[in-house]
């Protein structure tokens, strides 16, 4: 006879919600039974997150984070931003550095934040390619902040998680992930976005990462 926990779920906010990896986050996390609450900008780009409550709204506002993380565990950050090869970005440091206040206030502990490969000291490990040419020609203003976002999160004095993933696809998961930290020898590598937010989820429920950062790749 299967035994069924009596743990209570955990009841998470997602910033992030209607990129690819969010809406596979928020997708996972109601399959885990979580209580999912999902921040976005606006109703309309809701509609692929049936059975999570919404909070609409600007997430650089205080106001509408302290709403959103009313009643939460944990946050999951799956925040990103289009390709800017011209422009500053700062979208990402300005939301993570309102999040962790709101986060204060409201005496919400755990921050698991995905930014990516090229951030910090993952710099110069994406292949070729990645290395050579998509980083520097078309993402060097946003890892700028993915940069500035990360150093936000470290020092933000919460139970913090880091993820970089690999370059992302939408192949269908393996249900694992190498988790790494040494990179010494790596350069390259993809992983699916189902897996990743396998990971992340992961994260919510275990303290095995908590103040690290792990680069995840197949």
């Amino acid at each position: 006879m299967q035994t069924v926990s009596s743990e209570p779920r955990p009841k998470i906010l997602v910033l992030g919600t209607t990129g690819g990896t969010g809406r596979l986050i928020v997708a996972q996390s109601l399959a885990r039974g979580y209580d999912v609450t999902a921040l976005v900008r606006s109703p309309g780009k809701a509609k692929s997150l049936p059975g999570a409550k919404l909070v609409v709204g600007d997430a650089r506002d205080p106001k509408v984070l302290r709403e959103a993380l009313r009643g939460r565990d944990a946050v999951v950050s799956a925040l990103g931003t289009p390709a800017s090869p011209f422009r500053e970005v700062t979208l990402l440091s300005e939301v993570t550095r309102t999040l962790v206040g709101a986060m204060r206030d409201e005496g919400v502990a755990r921050l698991v934040a995905i930014t990516g490969i090229g951030a910090g000291d993952s710099r110069g490990h994406g292949g070729f390619a990645f290395d050579r040419l998509i980083l520097p020609l078309l993402l060097r203003h946003v890892y700028a902040d993915k940069d500035r976002q990360e150093d936000i999160v470290r020092q933000s004095g919460l139970d913090w998680v880091l993820v970089r993933p690999t370059v992302l696809s939408n192949k269908p998961g393996r249900g694992a992930v190498r988790a790494l930290v040494d990179l010494a020898r790596f350069h390259g590598g993809s992983v699916a976005r189902e897996d990743v937010a396998r990971f992340v989820l992961d994260q919510v429920e275990t303290d095995a990462w908590i103040g690290r950062t792990s680069l995840i790749t197949w």
